[in-house]
């Protein structure tokens, strides 16, 4: 038995090789990989943004779903056919001085990224990190509970209650799904996005869409909430126009939870801070608990996730999906299909 597994290069490049199928280590697992998005880190590493941390050669991914097809010895929790989820966070380095926070570990490695990933037919990964799914879910949806994690991992942070009013700032995938999440807390949710698309499809869900190139953001939710403002503000797009106005939405004691990654610093309005009493929530990742969250959401089938699937593709043609991605900024989420 071999496996196909795919590896990028560098500069844009993935290849495909065949390799023997291994066995699983002492407390790992190996798994049958059934599908695999692509993540916007994925894309990151694609234009070489990460060459400094992914040795090349290098299996990436880690948004997926599959099957246990071997355990290793003392594995104990998990047997042949389980359907599985691989919440890719390896915090065997933790200190105390995490005081127990290990998913934001100083030491912390990111499965996918540091070390080989899903994006193969057949993984091997430690047992710690798997997360049982029930036995009659679908496994194209179970590969956005990864993404949906992190979006459970927000709203959480945000203490969004319901009835709240809660603005996304950002429609792709991840703002997308903040969304979903804050609406299934019984919020009220507001999504800010330029890309008309994007706009389309939020409003097709049944969100309340503002495109802040077209209208002003702060007047509209001033007006729907009579003066109130937001009460959380999800900040997910990272452009400095969401940092801009972020401080500027959220209402008096209102919460940011700054969802996306910055690289560099950026000028913030400290005065509204002051002003409004606001607080700044930094959410990184996820827990084991965004993970039962995600799962239970997904096996009730109480969120839209299937509009998400822009489209699916085979193992082999990671290279054009990869160069698909980059000539469409409208799509929100590609899997590859590991098996076919």
């Amino acid at each position: 038995m071999t496996n196909k597994a795919t590896r990028y290069t560098g500069d844009k490049q993935f290849d495909i090789v065949d390799a023997p199928v291994s066995s699983p280590d002492p407390g790992e697992v190996r798994l049958r990989v059934a599908y695999c998005g692509v993540c916007g880190t994925d894309v990151h590493i694609y234009h070489g943004m990460m060459d400094q941390r992914v040795s090349t050669p290098q299996t990436i991914g880690h948004e997926m779903s599959g099957t246990v097809d071997a355990v290793g010895e003392g594995v104990t929790d998990f047997g042949v056919g389980d359907k599985v989820v691989v919440r890719p966070l390896d915090d065997r380095g933790a200190q105390a001085s995490d005081k127990g926070h290990h998913h934001i570990a100083a030491a912390l490695k990111f499965i996918g990224i540091d070390s080989p990933g899903a994006m193969q037919a057949y993984w091997n990964v430690p047992a710690f990190t798997l997360h049982k799914l029930p036995p009659d879910i679908d496994m194209r949806l179970a590969a956005l509970i990864e993404p949906l994690a992190v979006a459970c991992h927000d709203v959480r942070l945000g203490g969004l209650r319901e009835g709240e009013y809660a603005v996304v700032l950002g429609g792709g995938p991840i703002g997308m799904l903040v969304a979903m999440r804050a609406r299934s807390a019984g919020a009220n949710v507001l999504i800010s996005e330029t890309n008309e698309t994007r706009v389309a499809l939020a409003r097709e869900l049944g969100f309340a869409v503002v495109n802040p190139a077209k209208e002003n953001l702060v007047d509209y939710v001033s007006r729907q909430t009579d003066g109130g403002l937001a009460d959380v503000v999800f900040e997910v797009a990272g452009v400095q126009p969401t940092i801009d106005v972020m401080t500027e939405v959220a209402g008096i004691r209102g919460r940011i939870v700054l969802v996306a990654i910055h690289g560099q610093p950026r000028p913030v309005n400290l005065f509204k801070f002051f002003w409004k009493e606001l607080q700044l929530i930094g959410a990184r990742v996820y827990e084991p608990e965004d993970y039962e969250d995600a799962i239970r959401l997904v096996a009730e089938g109480s969120l839209p996730l299937e509009s998400l699937i822009t489209s699916v593709a085979p193992l082999r043609e990671v290279q054009s999906v990869f160069e698909q991605i980059d000539q469409n900024p409208d799509g929100m989420k590609v899997l590859l299909d590991c098996q076919a």
